[in-house]
């Protein structure tokens, strides 16, 4: 009886000595370089924004962020990394609607589970896809396109950066409300099909500003219609869809930052307060303003909200246009 009363004393005392360094390594978190990992290539959308808000971090927390750029899939490798990473605090990761809406819809299976491997910190910013058209293609503004459209059923070719992106996905819930039909090219990546839409080889593009704002301002490109709620700040010229009639066409592409969830609350609640204070610096807003995102700041819970009806509105669009990539 004895020996089980001081077993109870010892566990119970080694359980509060944990606890208790548990919470002063919290307390002086962090100690170390923090891993941005980003589930695209170095250069484009995603990668700017995630450099450009931990750079601003990094000055916070007085500790380098360094961008861990792991692209493929879709971003299913670099998903499948973080899913598995510690939950120090260490590792955060650039997730989009592609990691978290779109993909549990499109596979069957996925070596990591969008609703339980991820704690979210905060949105970053959004990008409305924009429909466009090369100088060649003939089309000068939003109303000749749907005419067009509607005249030659099945005629234009219209790329994205690939099946089951953003940008397909917007297509198709442009074609279902608009009653058109459109040929479909998927491309590898939103660079080479942007090198096509500039070349002439392709008549029409579903672009995001951030991948294509130098190509728009250097007049290589046509930007013709907007699927956002309000016209694009930087494209102030450009109707949205719901100003042609077309109320449910909204789509963008959008990041928020996530952590492992078997991260600790406190730590989750720190790497969203510096998330906040970055998205509201100044240089960093004109940076990425610049740059042809919407800064659209928000908090963990907020986040969770607009991630939830997200999937509601996009997997049922999957599953009304069996959409599938496995």
């Amino acid at each position: 009886m004895i020996v089980a009363k001081n077993f109870v004393r010892i566990a119970a005392f080694a359980l509060a000595l944990a606890a208790s360094a548990g919470a002063s390594a919290q307390g002086s978190y962090p100690v170390k370089p923090v891993r941005w990992v980003v589930g695209y290539p170095a250069g484009g959308g995603t990668d700017f924004l995630a450099r450009t808000v931990g750079a601003q971090v990094s000055q916070q927390i007085s500790q380098p962020v360094l961008v861990d750029n792991r692209p493929g899939a879709g971003a299913i490798i670099a998903s499948e990394l973080v899913a598995r990473s510690p939950g120090d605090g260490y590792t955060v990761f650039t997730a989009d609607n592609g990691v978290l809406v779109y993909n549990p819809a499109l596979y069957k299976k996925l070596p990591y589970d969008a609703e339980k491997d991820f704690a979210p910190v905060g949105m970053m910013g959004r990008s409305p896809l924009i429909i466009t058209a090369a100088p060649n293609a003939g089309i000068a503004d939003a109303k000749a396109l749907l005419a067009t459209l509607k005249a030659s059923p099945g005629k234009y070719s219209i790329a994205t950066p690939g099946t089951g992106s953003p940008h397909h996905l917007a297509l198709e819930l442009f074609q279902r409300e608009a009653g058109v039909s459109l040929l479909h090219v998927p491309y590898k990546g939103g660079a080479p099909a942007l090198q096509d839409l500039m070349g002439g080889q392709v008549p029409l593009m579903m672009l995001d500003l951030p991948s294509g704002v130098s190509a728009i301002k250097a007049g290589k490109v046509v930007p013709l219609l907007a699927m956002s709620a309000e016209r694009v700040p930087q494209l102030p010229g450009i109707p949205t869809a719901k100003e042609l009639g077309l109320a449910e066409v909204e789509a963008y592409t959008w990041q928020g930052l996530v952590t492992p969830a078997a991260t600790p609350k406190e730590l989750q609640a720190r790497l969203g307060a510096e998330l906040q204070k970055a998205m509201g610096d100044a240089g960093v807003r004109q940076r990425l303003y610049d740059a042809g995102w919407e800064v659209r700041p928000a908090d963990a819970s907020e986040m969770a909200r607009y991630t939830e009806a997200e999937r509601r509105k996009w997997q049922a669009l999957i599953k009304a246009r069996d959409i599938k990539l496995d």
